[in-house]
């Protein structure tokens, strides 16, 4: 079984097609649901930001999968599926691993650096695994990623081109609304979400005066101000009915909801606008951030409005970071690369000398009970020592080759040693089945692998329980 990736982000296609292809949190399980109903995919798991949809499957034919999985995609995003294959990756095994530790890692990111995307990944995770859709396959994948992810971030600058498409959004409101930035002005946040959050602590490092939380329920709303409050701004929660009124008072705006239709309607920008007390020469910013689009397209054509999409935040020179931070990023993610790859042969060949040794117990067993029957006079004494011998022996015998396997299949190709050790000792595939499960693999044999309480070494076993505990919105994200 490999992993099979088909992919399609900002790199690839313009923001209307993102929009179609656009994975809300609604229609995640369902898609997923499909997914393991197609007869080639075992595990799935589905990766949707602002910018990217990305879905990762463990398959079992290459084709046949990619099929399943374009077929679907096309559904539900309605696009032809010729149009589909113009703006779409495909990786596959390797390829898949190395595309998602450099997406963890923010490489690919429309912002070289965000960490907004390592959330994601874990809220993708969290959400396939509910499902009980992420298996081993997926489950090491993910958490892996994560890792590199984390390593990327501490050990480079790669942070500095900025923490998140927020970041650089409001720093192009800042240049816009003029002399002194976002100090002392007014702003207007729709969605109490992640991205919500990012914009809140945005604003309140730029120095914002007041900031209103929109929000369809009132108590979301609520929680995100009194965070606002509780770092010295003054702020406001609102219903979404009630957000011309904001709007009128605001100098800059943020959203980001996820919704399917326009949120920042033409009419409700007029009515702000047209608001008493609305000075004609304040100039509305609005950072529309949603995928797809939250600000109807004609709000863009209004005087006094100025629009900052995903669209014209691509071509922002600040999306990029330092090429020797990338460069340093790069080199983890390629080292961690060839450490996972490693450790996935080794996980393959481990149940195979697992068997083999098995296999040699069974014989030792089975001589001793035929030397029982032939020497009965035997006292126990003289027996156990016997036993020791013959076990000794055997251990021996098996001690270079379970070491050298090792190092052998650590090497990209390294499973034909785990066949050839098959073949040799007529270890019978269903034999090596039946102690594939970690919890049937003896201490002995882990620890011969490097393998310590079911993970390779250097690997860290909290990882396994890394899984997103934080809000599962819509998040800025490349």
């Amino acid at each position: 079984m490999s992993v099979l990736l088909v992919g399609i982000s900002h790199r690839t296609a313009p923001v209307p097609v993102l929009e179609k292809v656009a994975v809300t949190d609604t229609d995640r399980p369902k898609l997923i649901d499909k997914l393991l109903a197609s007869s080639h995919i075992s595990e799935a798991m589905v990766v949707s930001t602002c910018n990217r949809v990305e879905i990762y499957a463990v398959v079992d034919a290459f084709h046949g999968a990619l099929t399943e999985v374009g077929e679907l995609l096309a559904d539900h995003s309605g696009l032809d599926l010729a149009d589909l294959h113009k703006h779409a990756y495909v990786r596959y095994s390797e390829a898949a691993a190395e595309h998602l530790f450099a997406v963890a890692s923010g490489l690919d990111s429309m912002v070289i650096g965000e960490q907004q995307i390592l959330g994601q990944i874990r809220a993708a995770y969290a959400a396939s695994d509910a499902q009980q859709a992420a298996g081993r396959t997926l489950h090491e994948l993910a958490q892996q990623a994560l890792r590199v992810g984390k390593r990327v971030h501490s050990e480079t600058g790669i942070d500095s081109a900025g923490a998140s498409v927020v970041s650089v959004a409001l720093d192009r409101a800042a240049g816009i609304a003029g002399s002194g930035g976002l100090a002392g002005r007014n702003a207007v946040v729709v969605g109490a979400g992640s991205m919500g959050g990012l914009a809140v602590a945005h604003l309140t490092r730029a120095g914002i005066d007041h900031i209103t939380i929109v929000n369809r329920t009132r108590e979301r709303a609520e929680h995100l101000a009194d965070t606002a409050r509780s770092h010295g701004v003054d702020s406001t929660a609102l219903e979404l009915s009630e957000l011309p009124e904001a709007m009128a008072q605001a100098d800059v705006l943020v959203t980001c909801t996820g919704a399917v239709g326009a949120v920042v309607t033409l009419a409700d920008t007029h009515r702000a606008l047209a608001q008493p007390g609305r000075d004609a020469e304040r100039t509305l910013v609005i950072c529309d951030l949603g995928l797809p689009r939250d600000v109807e397209p004609a709000v863009s054509g209004l005087p006094g409005v100025a629009v900052l999409d995903m669209e014209s935040l691509q071509r922002d020179p600040a999306a990029g970071a330092a090429a020797s931070d990338a460069d340093a990023a790069q080199k983890i993610v390629t080292n961690e690369l060839a450490n996972y790859l490693a450790g996935q042969r080794l996980a393959k060949v481990t149940p195979t000398v697992t068997a083999l040794r098995q296999r040699a117990a069974e014989v030792v067993e089975a001589e001793l009970m035929r030397l029982d029957s032939r020497l009965p006079g035997l006292d126990d004494p003289q027996r156990d020592e016997v036993a020791r011998t013959v076990r000794r022996v055997v251990d021996k015998l098996l001690h270079a080759p379970t070491v050298r396997i090792k190092q052998l299949v650590s090497a990209p190709g390294g499973d034909s040693y785990a066949a050839a050790l098959r073949e040799l000792f007529e270890l019978s595939p269903g034999t090596v089945e039946a102690v594939a499960k970690p919890t049937d693999l003896g201490a002995a044999d882990l620890a011969a692998f490097g393998i310590v309480d079911g993970f390779i070494d250097g690997q860290d076993p909290r990882l396994r329980h890394f899984v997103a505990d934080d809000d599962h919105g819509k998040e800025s994200q490349a």
